[in-house]
């Protein structure tokens, strides 16, 4: 039995679009693990597979993964 926030879909990001791989009305933020619902998904990354509530916690998570090395240049380990 579904709860009432339903169930977390399992997307594949891309660039500008992504691919529902299993059904669901939302995803969880990568950052904050908040409920983001699939009609108002905005921000993602395809290179590390996340999705994030806003554009200022994307960012944030870029700059924090630039800062570690970890990213930049397009590339992820």
């Amino acid at each position: 039995m579904l709860d009432r926030f339903g169930r977390a879909a399992k997307l594949h990001y891309e660039s500008g679009s992504y691919r529902i791989l299993s059904p669901g009305d939302h995803v969880l933020c990568a950052v904050t693990q908040q409920r983001i619902p699939l009609a108002s998904l905005r921000y993602w990354s395809h290179e590390l597979q996340e999705a994030y509530f806003s554009a200022d916690i994307a960012s944030a998570r870029y700059a924090e993964l630039r800062a570690q090395g970890k990213f930049g240049g397009g590339m992820v380990p």
